[in-house]
């Protein structure tokens, strides 16, 4: 015979869940790569917002009047 044992017991069926199992973690190896690097540049921390953005909020919410609202704005040279 030449081939032996046909790959001892496992036969054809061997090769089969061979290339299964390499391609695979292939597979899955690309998937968490590409995960990692497109994840990379997400985790930016978002910028504080600036006082005049905090101004405007609380002008917004009803927490300061009109008159205030403007002073301060003038305050910190917004127009």
């Amino acid at each position: 015979m030449m081939f032996g044992n046909w790959g001892g017991g496992w036969g054809y069926g061997g090769m089969g869940w061979g290339m299964l199992l390499f391609w695979g973690l292939g597979i899955v190896g690309v998937i968490v790569l590409v995960r990692l690097l497109a994840g990379t540049t997400d985790r930016r921390t978002p910028e504080p917002p600036s006082a005049l953005e905090i101004l405007a909020q609380r002008y917004a919410r009803g927490e300061i009047e009109r008159e205030e609202f403007e002073q301060k704005r003038r305050d910190l040279g917004g127009t």
